[in-house]
């Protein structure tokens, strides 16, 4: 019943008249029956009985396939949608084989403390069920320490997450011998987690653990689980340097879902200005609340969910009927480990009406049945888009998905092709464990943790790596064997998600308090919590009263504002080599090392609601080097781009390049798996290194995790989809759903959107000419 008022709801919500203006295309996945096989008839028989107990007459496909594979100790992953039963996938061949081998042990590995905290509760309902009395422990940053000892000394399942095991279990494996021991099966859910820079960190952490396995004597399975990804078997590979077989045929159910592309209406139609992507989300998720659909909307960033979370309470407030008995919460990294197991507990009870959330609640956690998802602006990749997506609908009946459009233009390109968006598969998930920073770090890590020998296998470079450990006094060499050699103790230092592992901790002194509300790598604390900077927390004001970097604190006091802040960040640059030139022709296309020196100098006060520009701020604070890797397109006056570039006047052909790169930069996300603040960008009218005419896009982290080499392979295919963009787009001169508003230097130039779409027509005739597309 209960189904049917929901589906209804839906269907009223589509309908209403202030909604349907917006509504450019609805799109169904339809439901999908089940497929079954049966239970093994080699089970556990106190297992079987639990699983019956619990309902499990029967497996899905996928579940008994991987039980198969497992009982064939063979590596594998499994790559089937949202609430599809992957967690069966591993908690049936896990548990039986941990039942009938008394020495047996098992790794979970989640990516966030959250999912492993969710994924816990689950498994010990399936304990109980089956009488099972060994423990299962989660170990990680907020377990007691009492517990840890229990964990490392008895506990049969370790439940924990890479940075635990990086930093709190490898570097103290003599306490934890009989778990490596008899260490039979590591289990990897969320995959797709591990792209880019963590999952280049994290191949490496899988790399010191069966290094410290094989020293005691195991060889255990990997189980690999992941929702959206291109590529499983290419990452489950590269991950846990394995050859991985895959599971990718679901046998679970589905139940309908409606996908709704919505572009905010137009305010400005020469300028092709649109209402706030953020702000017309909130308005369908307060709609949807208010029908009493329970309702996850996804924000881009910690600011925005503070805001938005902030208005819609705002809104709903009400003294005499208890806030029409709506509560919204906001959900996001930062948060304290209770505040954010309330807020997990509220939507799973109810008593949580809706939430806002980043991409921190995109990940598997339970949080119980909502019924629809709003996804303000596109979240950075088409395996985010699912993911969220899958948050709506994952018990049963009809769900709802809004893909509300922020100008952008990649956001525009999918509310044109929606077709892209149902059909396109997901991206491929590149790392780079060999990255010299990263694999540097893990060497030495791993040396601590037990000495190198002689003709010992650990990724490609051990041997180079090793003498210059050595040379430099981290490591000493003795007798064919490298021994760490430092006081220091490697692990801590290196934070598997950041460039730095050190952390601002974000202190709230207001009237005499010193409570701490939150924390913040550096290199984002000098753009959100400089001086006098507006920070949100659960939807309260805070203004930052010292930013204290040297001491890793930043202080904060509660007072009431009617703006916000956001820095105004400036990029120099100096290319350090052309190590490869994987094009030369027509055009110039080369990847190479870059060094990048970004600060943030001021800072904008922007009206709450309006985002109007009230004022400036200075920012003094040192800025952050970065050597990284580099793709470059230069213009090297034997193309037709070149020439045409050198027909514009100076400034005209400055305004071009500019719209160019805002281009590039915009739809690179299309084809690669990264979001675009992932890559930096900059255009150089006359480049201090080349002489000529240059545009570079960068990897925002030090020595790159594979997107500028990436990007030379997908540059035609990505400008192709710009091209594309700008050729629908209605607006007259540029606007934030193409080529962005021209900066107050480049007002002047009408033909300024015409010159770009003929620069990116030029450019794609060269790359085909020189045989490059």
């Amino acid at each position: 019943m209960k189904t049917a008022k929901t589906d209804n709801k839906i269907k009223e919500f589509l309908s209403d008249a202030d909604v349907a203006i917006g509504l450019k295309s609805i799109k169904k996945l339809p439901a999908q029956a089940a497929s079954f096989a049966e239970l093994p008839e080699n089970l556990n028989a106190g297992l079987a009985a639990a699983m019956k107990a619990r309902a499990y007459e029967k497996l899905y496909i996928h579940q008994r396939k991987a039980w198969d594979f497992a009982m064939q100790r063979r590596d594998f992953v499994v790559l089937t949608p949202t609430a599809s039963g992957k967690t069966l996938c591993y908690n049936l061949p896990v548990l039986h084989t941990l039942m009938e081998d008394p020495e047996a042990r098992a790794l979970y590995l989640f990516p966030t403390k959250a999912l492993s905290q969710d994924q816990q509760a689950e498994l010990n309902e399936l304990l109980e069920s089956a009488e099972l009395k060994f423990p299962a422990v989660t170990y990680d940053g907020d377990t007691p320490r009492a517990q840890r000892k229990m964990a490392r000394e008895s506990a049969r399942i370790v439940i924990s997450n890479p940075d635990m095991l990086h930093s709190g279990i490898l570097p103290n494996h003599t306490k934890w011998i009989q778990f490596f021991a008899g260490l039979k099966f590591i289990v990897i859910d969320e995959m797709h987690s591990y792209r880019g820079v963590f999952g280049s960190h994290v191949a490496n952490v899988f790399r010191r653990l069966l290094r410290i396995a094989r020293h005691y004597g195991s060889d255990p399975v990997f189980i690999l689980c992941s929702a959206t990804i291109g590529n499983p078997v290419e990452l489950a590979e590269a991950l846990v340097g394995r050859k991985i077989d895959a599971i990718t045929e679901n046998g679970a159910p589905r139940p309908e879902k409606i996908i709704a592309f919505y572009n905010p209406p137009l305010v400005d139609p020469v300028q092709g200005i649109r209402r706030s992507s953020a702000d017309e989300s909130m308005r369908l998720s307060a709609k949807l609340l208010e029908k009493g659909v329970r309702t996850i909307l996804f924000a881009r960033s910690r600011l925005k969910v503070e805001i938005l979370a902030s208005y819609l309470n705002k809104r709903f407030s009400n003294i005499y009927n208890n806030n029409n008995n709506i509560r919204v919460e906001p959900y996001r990294s930062g948060l304290l480990p209770n505040e954010r197991r309330n807020i997990e507990k509220g939507l799973r009870d109810g008593t949580v009406s809706g939430v806002v959330s980043t991409n921190a609640l995109e990940l598997g956690i339970d949080i119980g049945g909502l019924d629809a998802a709003i996804l303000a602006a596109w979240p950075g990749s088409m395996s985010s888009f699912w993911q969220q997506a899958g948050r709506a609908g994952r018990r049963q009946g009809q769900s709802l998905v809004v893909f509300v459009a922020s100008a952008s233009p990649l956001d525009q390109f999918y509310i044109e092709n929606p077709e892209r968006c149902m059909e396109a598969k997901a991206e491929s998930a590149r790392i780079d464990p060999e990255n010299p920073y990263i694999y540097t770090d893990h060497v030495k890590c791993a040396a601590f943790e037990l000495p190198f020998k002689e003709g010992e296998v650990f990724g490609s470079e051990l041997e180079s790596v090793l003498d210059f450990l050595t040379e430099g006094g981290v490591l000493r060499q003795s007798g064919g064997r490298w021994f760490w050699a430092s006081a220091s103790y490697p692990a801590e230092k290196i934070s598997l998600r950041s460039a730095s592992a050190d952390n601002i901790v974000i202190v709230d002194t207001t009237k005499g308090q010193n409570s701490v509300i939150g924390e913040m790598d550096i290199p984002s604390a000098k753009e959100l919590v400089f001086d006098d900077a507006i920070y949100i927390h659960k939807g309260r004001q805070y203004v930052v009263q010292k930013l204290d970097i040297e001491n890793r604190h930043c202080f904060v006091e509660a007072r009431e504002t009617n703006y916000y802040t956001d820095a105004v960040v400036k990029n120099d640059l100096k290319l350090l080599s052309e190590d490869e030139k994987p094009f030369g022709g027509l055009l110039d296309l080369v990847v190479g090392d870059i060094l990048v020196r970004s600060s943030a100098e001021k800072y904008k006060k922007l009206r709450f609601h309006s985002n109007e520009n009230i004022g400036y701020g200075e920012i003094f604070l040192p800025p952050e080097e970065m050597q990284t890797r580099t793709f470059a397109i230069v213009f090297n006056n034997k193309g037709q781009a070149a020439l045409f570039l050198q027909s514009l006047g100076e400034m005209e052909s400055a305004s071009c390049l500019a719209g160019f790169t805002s281009m590039l930069r915009s739809m690179a996300p299309l084809e690669l798996l990264c979001d675009y603040q992932d890559l930096g960008t900059a255009w150089r009218l006359r480049d201090d290194h080349f002489l000529l005419p240059s545009v570079y896009i960068w990897d925002r982290y030090p020595g790159g995790t594979g997107l500028a080499e990436a990007m030379a392979q997908k540059l035609d295919a990505i400008l192709s989809a710009a091209y594309k963009r700008l050729e629908h787009c209605d607006c007259q001169y540029g606007c934030p759903s193409c080529i962005g508003v021209a900066e107050e230097r480049f007002s002047n130039f009408k033909d300024r959107k015409a010159s770009v779409n003929r620069l990116i027509k030029l450019v794609l005739t060269d790359l085909h000419a020189s045989g490059q597309g």
